[in-house]
């Protein structure tokens, strides 16, 4: 049964990750929604996306002690921390991180009486079709998940799903693609892409495809979901499905850049990611390049949200305006030399 809010109805709202780029912008979106707005960032944490009007309260996923406190009060929850790494000296965090924590928010979150919850998986989490666009009804397994990433976060929404079906954890799972835009911190991957290109630093590329939305749109999908999502169903919030050489291309166009020419398979690539790999381990650096990285690069990770255009309401402007705005961010905060 779809449970439709009273948008007129507010109450405290908790959002994990905002100080990182999503769960900044879903964060901003619901303070600007009106509702007020407490955030959850670990000590170690970046403060620059906070907002002085935000409560804050330090704390970390995997400590119940401080999850029962952050959660005291709040009606809803929007869980949108995740260990965003493709690579790691020890894939096993990244499963704990994204798994472990995510058990024991949810665990808390029922015990708290919590209202509603909106959980933020991935796209990661969905079945590729060859030639087509991926939808909610290919739901991918984790034997067949590349890379600790993609796996913790089927696992962790495979996690919500059965707590919804067996706990009654009143959560709506939605699952954002790429999101790109202002205040990307860390850089994301994709960031990271943006940021070498604009800067010359990409002279080839590979084919492959991602599904790009503007962050605050993903943003203003979580509220939809929110507000009008169905318990245990899953919704994509993407934007558009486009070729990495456009991506490429376009980055160029908007910087004055020449476009890079060279189109370079996926295996010329390996050897390069492996030694990205070793000096990571040295160096203590994500690499720019992995090996799961290219495994997945290998298909065209592109997606349909009808669903949750039908359902939701949800919209997404061009994507060509969340290169522009990211572009614009990175270049004011100094990232771009």
């Amino acid at each position: 049964m779809m449970v439709e809010l009273d948008v007129g109805s507010r109450g405290l709202i908790l959002v994990t990750g905002a100080s990182g780029f999503l769960g900044a912008a879903i964060a901003n979106t619901a303070r600007a929604a009106g509702y007020p707005v407490r955030v959850l960032v670990r000590s170690t944490s970046p403060r620059t996306n906070i907002h002085r009007h935000d409560e804050v309260v330090v704390g970390d996923l995997r400590d119940r002690a401080s999850m029962s406190a952050a959660l005291r009060g709040v009606r809803y929850l929007v869980h949108a921390a995740a260990d965003y790494r493709l690579w790691a000296p020890s894939p096993d965090d990244i499963l704990r991180n994204n798994v472990d924590g995510t058990r024991t928010l949810m665990e808390e979150a029922l015990r708290a009486s919590v209202e509603r919850i909106v959980y933020t998986s991935s796209v990661a989490t969905i079945g590729l079709r060859a030639g087509e666009s991926a939808d909610e009804t290919r739901p991918l397994s984790a034997e067949k998940a590349i890379g600790a990433y993609k796996k913790s976060k089927v696992m962790a929404e495979r996690l919500v799903d059965d707590m919804v079906a067996n706990a009654g954890l009143p959560a709506v799972i939605v699952n954002p693609s790429t999101p790109i835009g202002p205040r990307d911190v860390k850089p994301t991957p994709t960031g990271r892409i943006i940021v070498e290109a604009a800067c010359g630093r990409m002279p080839g590329f590979v084919d492959t495809g991602l599904n790009l939305v503007h962050v605050d749109d993903a943003a203003a999908g979580h509220l939809a979901a929110l507000h009008r999502g169905r318990i245990g169903e899953r919704y994509i919030l993407g934007g558009e499905n486009v070729h990495l050489g456009v991506m490429l291309a376009d980055i160029a166009q908007i910087v004055g850049r020449r476009p890079p020419r060279l189109r370079l398979p996926v295996a010329a690539i390996y050897p390069f990611a492996l030694g990205a790999e070793l000096w990571a381990r040295w160096s203590g650096r994500e690499p720019f390049a992995t090996r799961d990285g290219l495994r997945m690069a290998r298909q065209h990770m592109f997606y349909s949200d009808a669903k949750a255009r039908r359902d939701l309401g949800y919209v997404s402007r061009p994507y060509r305006e969340g290169i522009a705005d990211a572009i614009s961010w990175f270049r004011q905060a100094g990232y771009l030399q």
